[in-house]
């Protein structure tokens, strides 16, 4: 086991720390009743969206993609790859 070292924190700092102690528990959340309670897991293992590289241009400070059929989703995260001439 692991000894405890002495408490470096100042007076001031340890009464503040005491009365976040000493504050009730928060409530729990008010759900509907028909919510279904899930592992946190499952919500930590959604998969999330990868950027897509594209090839593309800047016009007077407009990115342009070279390849017009291209349709993106609303928010969707893009990495444009420009060559400078």
């Amino acid at each position: 086991m692991i000894p405890a070292d002495a408490d470096q924190r100042s007076s001031k700092r340890r009464a503040r720390d005491e009365e976040i102690a000493a504050e009730p528990a928060l409530p729990p959340l008010e759900l509907p009743p028909d919510a279904v309670a899930g592992p946190m897991e499952a919500y930590l293992r959604r998969p999330r969206r990868r950027p897509v590289a594209l090839s593309g241009v800047v016009e007077n400070g407009v990115v342009r993609l070279l390849d017009p059929d291209v349709k993106l989703p609303e928010r969707s995260r893009v990495i444009v790859v420009a060559e400078s001439a």
